[in-house]
């Protein structure tokens, strides 16, 4: 392994370093200017003190090979790896040209996706799941590369870092590390962070890893430190770097470090200084004279200003693109258009076409994968085995089981999707909805991800959940969660209630861009009156509800578990009182099929929303609010709701049973409201 030392590196390498160095250093100190200027820049995170080991990032890292995930505080390493000033100028000041995001990101986030520098959240630590995703998929395609996350040491305190390194070391991933180590979370010092001095040694017990210590001050250990970890991760051993810095300034330009740091340390830190020592060394060391040093430092000055000249005349975002990149377009389905099919034949229930669609569709896209908790294991198919016998048809390389920790196997199903747009990821984010929510910071980032990077990426994944109880499972085994999740734009939601509609939705999502959200009724998994008859290629489209019985005295609005009930209801009000009521499965939140809603209220005048969710805050109250504010002259009475009321579900059969709507319920409503 080359190793470098300010001796024997070549003049032209420490020459470019020199200059990347210095460069850096004046954009870092120039950024807090342009927020006094009003242009922007309103967060920024300065390097300086982490000199030595940002440089050596951006050099070890080789574009087309390789993926770095850059923190808010890398602003060397992505100038190291080739970015230019001007790039990350426009992200400062929010630009419409800004790679990151076109000003939807916040400054201080720096990517470049068609180099394989990743857009990452202001939520640090979470791209090490991204990171983890990016080297599973170069293990299965033999791609040689290795994928760079870096972050401080305070993030080393979220699970979501303990669960990446966890997960790259069983899987042996081609994953670095780097811990940019500065003694500081904002305010909090390091000692409030972990019982270890290196943050790195509470990894110390993990097999397969390699934990390599560095000054992250010295140009020089750094880049041995970086290309040794290169050599073991591309020989799939997840590497650990932990390079000790200093945080010369404060966090960021919204605190203010001299509330918490003392004089004796201040000035500590301004004598490390990476840079100074640098050049000093070039100088002590006869590789240059202070005439070619002092070149070096005129023409970073002039290329930053004229970085400088460009980024402000570039055009800023224009308001009428907010909306853009929310979702994207999805699979349009060439067959069954109208959601209707032949029903003659054997029916299957929603387990079996579920399982039936997923095999299908692994077969259509050799591309596509699964994992979950407890999916893979012998003839077992999960808890419900839904992914029976998928294992034994398309290997272990495909499905898979992941460990017990949710954030894990969303965060690189994200990451997975990353290394190349034709993957397609299902997974099962718990082994029931209720356990999902450990997961949720990594929902919201898939479905900021889209947006968020201006079009530049969207994860494909189909995230499957067994939602809903009557099953008598109480609490973490029969909640349903749409309601808390409708609210966070850049998901498809999907929740149907039939064997036919399960398989064709799904088809559509596994073979659609972007990300969706696959709620299954579990309590209907193998019920009779869930079960139809399915074709094998059947395609349901997004945003297009079913009328599951005519009607024109009443609109029951319902999804998932709650259809059966509503329909059932609607025949005793046929056969006790001649009513005649049209039930709407909307089968898909987000979209929402608004049309068949608004025709079915213009005809009806009277609306009853029903779901198994909780009244209050519920999915049915955006439906209410929609048609009251959209079709009040077409109602002649109260939109009313039906659903569970404001608890969690009890496990008692008699407690579950006063907590979520059944027929009873839905009757005495649906009665009311037909004799207002």
């Amino acid at each position: 392994m080359k190793k470098y030392d300010i001796k024997t590196t070549d003049k032209e390498t420490l020459k470019k370093w020199f200059y990347l160095m210095t460069l850096g250093r004046a954009l870092d100190e120039k950024a807090p200017a342009y927020l006094l200027q009003s242009l922007g820049w309103s967060y920024h995170a300065p390097y300086a003190g982490h000199d030595g080991i940002q440089l050596a990032i951006g050099q070890v890292f080789k574009k087309g090979e390789d993926f770095l995930f850059p923190y808010y505080r890398d602003m060397l390493t992505v100038l190291s790896a080739g970015m230019t000033p001007e790039e990350i100028i426009l992200n400062g000041i929010s630009k419409a040209t800004d790679l990151t995001g076109a000003g939807r990101h916040m400054s201080n986030h720096f990517a470049k996706t068609e180099w394989n520098i990743e857009n990452i959240s202001s939520a640090t630590g979470t791209h090490d799941l991204h990171a983890a995703g990016v080297g599973r998929a170069m293990v299965y395609y033999k791609h040689k590369g290795v994928a760079i996350t870096s972050h401080g040491e305070s993030a080393t305190s979220e699970g979501f870092v303990y669960e990446a390194i966890n997960g790259a070391s069983t899987e042996r991933l081609p994953v670095i590390f780097v811990i940019q180590d500065n003694g500081y979370g904002i305010s909090v010092p390091k000692e409030d962070q972990t019982a270890n001095r290196k943050v790195a040694d509470n990894f110390s017990g993990f097999k397969n890893l390699k934990i390599i210590h560095c000054n992250g001050k010295d140009v020089f250990d750094s880049m041995n430190a970086m290309t040794e970890a290169k050599e073991y991760a591309l020989n799939r051993t997840p590497v650990i770097v932990q390079a000790n810095c200093v945080r010369i300034g404060s966090h960021s330009n919204s605190d203010k470090h001299t509330l918490y740091r003392d004089e004796n340390e201040l000035n500590y830190v301004k004598a490390a200084d990476p840079l100074y020592k640098f050049r000093r060394m070039l100088l002590r060391y006869k590789r240059f004279t202070e005439e070619e040093l002092k070149e070096i430092e005129d023409k970073a000055k002039k290329d930053l200003s004229a970085a400088n000249r460009k980024a402000l005349a570039a055009p800023d975002p224009d308001p009428a693109t907010v909306t853009d990149f929310v979702l994207p377009e999805p699979y349009i389905p060439t067959k069954y258009t109208d959601g209707i099919h032949d029903e003659n034949g054997e029916k299957e229930t929603l387990v079996t076409a579920i399982n039936k669609t997923l095999k299908a569709e692994f077969r259509h896209n050799p591309d596509t994968f699964i994992w979950g908790q407890d999916i893979a294991n012998k003839e077992k198919g999960g808890v419900f085995n839904i992914s029976k016998g998928m294992q034994q048809e398309f290997g272990d390389a495909r499905v898979f089981n992941a460990p017990i920790a949710e954030d894990y196997i969303v965060g690189t199903a994200n990451g997975m999707c990353r290394f190349d747009p034709k993957i397609h990821v299902v997974i099962e984010g718990a082994e029931f909805a209720d356990y999902f929510w450990p997961a949720v910071e990594q929902y919201v980032e898939c479905t900021h991800e889209y947006w968020r990077s201006y079009g530049r990426f969207t994860p494909n994944i189909t995230l499957r959940l067994a939602s809903g109880g009557y099953i008598g499972g109480g609490l973490y085994h029969s909640q349903t969660i749409e309601g808390a999740l409708t609210t966070l734009p850049g998901a498809r939601i999907v929740y149907p209630s039939f064997a036919d509609d399960a398989a064709g939705l799904l088809r559509t999502s596994m073979r659609s861009k972007g990300f969706t959200l696959f709620l299954e009724p579990k309590a209907l998994y193998n019920a009779v009156e869930a079960s139809a008859v399915v074709p094998d290629d059947f395609e349901v489209p997004f945003g297009k509800a079913r009328i599951r019985r005519a009607g024109d005295d009443m609109s029951i609005i319902t999804y998932g578990n709650t259809t059966h009930l509503c329909l059932n209801v609607a025949e005793r009000l046929q056969k006790e009182h001649n009513r005649n009521v049209e039930v709407i499965d909307l089968r898909s939140l987000i979209p929402l099929d608004k049309e068949t809603i608004f025709e079915s209220v213009k005809k009806t005048s009277k609306v009853l929303i029903v779901h198994e969710d909780k009244v209050f805050s519920g999915f049915g109250a955006e439906i209410a609010s929609m048609i009251g504010a959209e079709l009040f002259q077409y109602l002649d009475a109260p939109i009313q709701r039906v659903g569970s009321i404001f608890t969690p579900v009890g496990f008692n059969p008699i407690l579950e049973k006063a907590i979520l709507p059944n027929e009873e319920k839905i009757y005495k409503a649906a009665k009311e409201l037909l004799e207002y």
